[in-house]
């Protein structure tokens, strides 16, 4: 690769992640106020899990859907278009707030907003995901998915604290306008950026065959398969401590706007430590001991974090929690990269985002009404003691010692 070409690429993938942290930057914002919203105006469980599920759910049922579109058709206008309906949605409901009076009228018409949303959420995961390996070389691939990692981070850590100051000044229709423009700027500074050409299917088959074809290859492939599986396992296990967190907080440390920022932005703080770490180290040199690492550091920071009684104790947890789930995140995300076929990377992503959603949903649903049961505390040791069982067992499986 000539010196020019290193440039062009490099060039291109920058520009590719910051249009798709400005729009992620509306998209978080918007997503942590109404989960706010949810709870400073019911302090129900039952009502987070809802706002959650709803974000979830329909991205479970879609994801994989729009991996096999990734595969076929063109990524950024599959990309650009999830963007516009998304800001349609949220567009919709600005008008709409200002001649709704009854709260649960209010409520319904979020969520109804946020199924939209993540019906928008689950087409254009695959598709982003599916661009990299298209753009960086692959022995860039751990470097750049840990810069990805570190300016989603920043931009996550921003989202907090930006939803927290509009939300302390302003109302909710203000909130939801800033995703709408975020929006437009992230498609108008994508749709100046030339993809590589993508390796699309010459013949066009059925969606369901391609859908088949798609989850054969994934479990006929070992270490995609197992890979699939605990990410799906550790998202579940992450609802209690990371979700479900501003709950917590509610609940044990105070009632303010103010103390879910402040976890929110550590909790994204540690996210970047984690970006950078992995962006400049690598990780180990077998990526399989990273995610391993990985895993049993994130349940021993969630275990700490439910039997932490101090909250800045809890805040420090928070921060090294962060560091670990970029760990895991990012040494998945490399391994499936580098171990897929190009004409398979839609699909394999659609299925990462399928069982990101699902066990997600699952988790909300049942972590959010066992919340109003059992101290959130002990779930949270429980979620840890798991996260601890699964990265021992995947230290011992050959499929994941030999990468």
């Amino acid at each position: 690769m000539s010196n020019t070409q290193h440039i062009d690429w490099e060039k291109r993938t920058i520009l590719f992640l910051t249009s798709q942290c400005i729009t992620l930057f509306g998209s978080t914002l918007v997503q942590m106020a109404l989960v706010w919203y949810a709870t400073m105006q019911t302090s129900s469980g039952a009502w987070v899990a809802a706002f959650t599920v709803c974000s979830y759910l329909p991205q479970f049922l879609i994801s994989f859907l729009g991996g096999v579109w990734a595969d076929r058709y063109h990524r950024k206008k599959l990309i650009i278009g999830a963007d516009m309906l998304i800001a349609f949605a949220t567009f919709v409901m600005v008008l709409s707030i200002p001649h709704i009076s009854s709260e649960p009228i209010l409520l319904s018409g979020l969520l109804i907003m946020s199924i939209i949303r993540s019906l928008g959420a689950g087409i254009q995961g695959p598709a982003v995901n599916a661009v990299i390996p298209q753009l960086v070389p692959e022995d860039q691939l751990m470097r750049y998915n840990g810069i990805n990692a570190t300016m989603q981070s920043i931009v996550n850590l921003a989202a907090p604290a930006a939803a927290g100051a509009v939300f302390a000044v302003s109302t909710l229709s203000a909130t939801l306008m800033i995703d709408i423009v975020t929006a437009i700027l992230g498609t108008g500074l994508l749709s100046c950026l030339a993809l590589p050409k993508q390796n699309a299917p010459t013949e066009k088959t059925a969606l369901f065959s391609d859908m088949k074809i798609g989850v054969l290859y994934v479990f006929s492939n070992k270490l995609i398969g197992k890979l699939l599986i605990v990410y799906g396992l550790f998202t579940f296990f992450c609802v209690p401590a990371g979700y479900l967190a501003g709950l917590l907080v509610r609940r044990i440390f105070g009632d303010t706007y103010w103390y879910l920022t402040a976890v929110e932005v550590v909790g994204f703080g540690g996210m970047i430590v984690g970006g950078l770490l992995m962006s400049t180290w690598g990780g180990f040199k077998r990526k399989g001991k990273t995610l391993v690492v990985g895993l049993a550091s994130f349940g021993a920071f969630a275990i700490g974090m439910g039997l932490s009684k101090n909250f800045v104790l809890y805040l420090n947890m928070m921060l090294l929690y962060g560091v670990a789930l970029t760990m895991v995140q990012t040494a998945i995300t490399t391994i499936l990269q580098e171990n897929t076929d190009t004409s398979m990377q839609g699909r394999v992503f659609g299925l990462l985002g399928t069982m990101y959603s699902g066990f997600l949903t699952i988790g909300m649903t049942l972590f959010g009404l066992l919340a109003d049961i059992v101290p959130l505390q002990w779930i949270m040791i429980g979620a840890g003691i798991a996260l601890i069982t699964i990265a021992v067992i995947m230290y011992f499986n050959r499929h994941i010692r030999s990468i």
